[in-house]
């Protein structure tokens, strides 16, 4: 009888779990739809809001510029963390251990105390904020992720690979590119994916480093004051696409394993 009770309960508790958490992203899809400029009052069903943020020429340069710093932050931070992580592998224990530790600190420090000092930094250069600032604020805190993803895996090579093309000839570059890249890259995709979604989906650091409207983040927020339905609209969007991309996900990993039993 406590046993039936007690699954009760949990099914109940499960249920306001998904309640609470869905329900105000369930409220954005629908009133994405809604004709009338209200968040409480249904004045209709329209896709004129879909329409609206499509022909919003600010907007649409607002995402184009978010998916440009995102791509190009990935691209720069996948670049040096991997580098660095290769460089780590054939360091001494000691600065090993440091540089390592000194890396685990922008991971570990609050999104707001990062930004506070990247703010600083570039207001102490006289760094007017931009893009620039924005694109190397999103480098500096992308890079130590990428260190932390690659690095396990490097070290857990071969540490004569990398000798054994040297002395067959290959430049130090060229010796990274075919001798450690090609055995490391699925976890340099993977290190690059969470660089890109951190970079797209970064709020606090962009404010301050880059001010209000220059990434999708940052221009739902000012524009969240204000009873806008097109950010209803733009927030339906990205969901349906983080859907997609989890279904598709999902059909792959179910195939795999379909094909892995076979």
């Amino acid at each position: 009888m406590k046993t039936t009770k007690s699954k009760i309960f949990s099914k109940i508790l499960m249920i306001l779990f998904f309640v609470i958490y869905y329900a105000p992203l369930l409220s954005i899809i629908i009133f994405s739809f809604n004709d009338a400029r209200s968040v409480t009052h249904w004045g209709g069903f329209t896709f004129g809001w879909y329409r609206e943020l499509f022909t919003d020429a600010r907007l649409m340069e607002i995402i184009l510029n978010t998916l440009l710093i995102a791509v190009a932050a990935t691209i720069v931070s996948t670049i040096i963390g991997t580098l660095a992580a290769i460089c780590l592998t054939k360091q001494r224990k000691k600065i090993r251990n440091l540089i390592l530790q000194a890396n685990n600190l922008p991971i570990m420090n609050p999104d707001i105390v990062t930004a506070i000092g990247l703010l600083l930094l570039f207001v102490s250069l006289k760094v007017e904020k931009g893009y620039i600032t924005m694109l190397l604020a999103h480098i500096s805190f992308c890079t130590p992720y990428v260190i932390v993803t690659v690095y396990p895996k490097v070290k857990a090579l071969d540490p004569n690979i990398l000798e054994a093309a040297l002395d067959l000839g290959a430049k130090p570059l060229r010796a990274i590119c075919t001798a450690i890249i090609p055995q490391v890259k699925t976890t340099v995709f993977a290190a690059g994916a969470m660089a890109f979604t951190m970079s797209f989906d970064d709020f606090v650091i962009s404010y301050f480093t880059g001010g209000s409207k220059l990434n999708i983040s940052t221009y739902l927020y000012t524009e969240a004051k204000k009873i806008n339905p097109t950010i209803n609209a733009l927030s339906t969007i990205i969901m349906l696409i983080i859907v997609i991309k989890i279904v598709i996900d999902k059909v792959k990993e179910a195939r795999r394993n379909k094909h892995e039993e076979v």
